[in-house]
């Protein structure tokens, strides 16, 4: 074979070697590393970063409950009214859904935003009603030590001309807020997972 000819064979059979092995590099999804698509650890919004908040508040047996205390555990943080009739309830048992998928062992704080008509009496109606007692505490306090705890949370109180910012907010271990839930988009499926992704982490 001419020497010309065999040198052209040789450089098409080190191109077409070339090519094989980098389709087998890029393509092989075996290492997980090739192409990985996006994937969001929450299902929920992802909080700003923010230093660990607390409060004090006594719930409707008049218990002084600080958010410190859970300190440790992922919470449930939310702000609701006992005498709601639509928001808070839905919300209320979308909260139960997710804490019997997690087990049930999960701190629910619920903040009133009704400070004029929310009382121990109408609390503790409001939890009973809901299938949540031992499991959420309804804190009480007056309008002065409620606005520190909505100022903090971005919470719009109930009044005669605005209804109130209904969310849910997961705090993390360490008493940050690190993800958020609409009522619009919140899920018992959906809380339930982001609880147990903060509860490994």
């Amino acid at each position: 074979m001419h020497p010309r000819v065999r040198l052209t064979l040789m450089a098409v059979a080190t191109l077409a070697l070339v090519g094989i092995l980098a389709f087998v590099v890029f393509s092989d999804p075996s290492d997980g590393t090739a192409n990985p698509a996006p994937a969001t650890r929450f299902d929920g919004s992802i909080s700003p970063p923010a230093p660990p908040q607390d409060f004090a508040l006594r719930d409707q047996d008049g218990r002084l409950t600080r958010l410190s205390g859970e300190r440790g555990h992922v919470t449930v943080l939310t702000f609701m009214y006992t005498t709601c009739r639509n928001d808070c309830p839905t919300m209320a048992q979308q909260i139960r859904g997710a804490i019997d998928h997690t087990g049930g062992n999960v701190p629910v704080l619920a903040v009133s935003v009704d400070p004029r008509n929310d009382t121990p009496a109408s609390a503790r109606r409001f939890v009973a009603e809901q299938h949540l007692i031992g499991r959420m505490r309804f804190l009480l306090g007056t309008e002065a030590q409620l606005q520190r705890v909505w100022r903090r949370y971005g919470i719009q109180p109930q009044s005669t001309s605005l209804e109130h910012t209904a969310y849910v907010i997961v705090i993390d271990k360490t008493g940050r807020a690190r993800v958020s839930f609409p009522i619009s988009e919140l899920t018992p499926e959906g809380l339930a997972h982001d609880i147990q992704v903060l509860q490994k982490s």
